[in-house]
């Protein structure tokens, strides 16, 4: 299929696009959102498409994969603490669960993680945080397995730390 024909497929979903948007966002303008933007990443993407493939399934695919990927990145930054945030200010009063005791102990856990080494220190808060140990070997430009050990380090070092802490 040439690139005037795959436009013209294109363009003919709209409508279905537009629908099955509606269905995941329940939402109109975040359903326009999503349509355009799977609009853009399917004609980025034209020369992975292969004829033989059903092409509205492809297209519809996209979009879902599209919503995903936008749901849990809104999820991650919604759910992030800034790695030199001071983690015993979080709102835990409502759970409930912030005496007196607990709030000292957040606060020497977290003077303990931010007395790491910065190379275990980094990819430990970005774990805490959310990020997958993929997303952090990227962020960091460092390859998995060095993200990894690092986390089982700054782990083991803070049970170190901590061992007869609450005997």
């Amino acid at each position: 299929m040439n690139a005037l024909q795959f436009q013209k497929k294109l363009l003919g979903m709209q409508e279905n696009m537009m629908n099955f948007a509606m269905s995941l966002t329940a939402n109109r303008a975040d359903a326009q959102d999503l349509t355009q933007d799977t609009t853009l990443k399917v004609l980025n993407s034209r020369e992975k498409y292969v004829d033989n493939i059903n092409f509205k399934g492809w297209v519809l695919t996209v979009m879902r994969n599209t919503f995903i990927n936008d749901y849990h990145r809104i999820m991650r930054t919604h759910a992030l603490i800034d790695v030199k945030t001071d983690i015993s200010n979080l709102n835990m009063i409502d759970s409930g669960l912030m005496t007196p005791e607990v709030s000292f102990q957040v606060k020497e856990i977290t003077r303990l993680i931010h007395g790491l080494n910065t190379e275990l220190q980094t990819p430990f808060i970005l774990f805490l945080n959310g990020y997958k140990y993929n997303e952090i070997s990227h962020q960091l430009a460092l390859p998995l397995g060095t993200v990894k050990s690092r986390i089982y380090f700054a782990r083991k070092e803070l049970r170190r730390l901590l061992k007869g802490y609450n005997d």
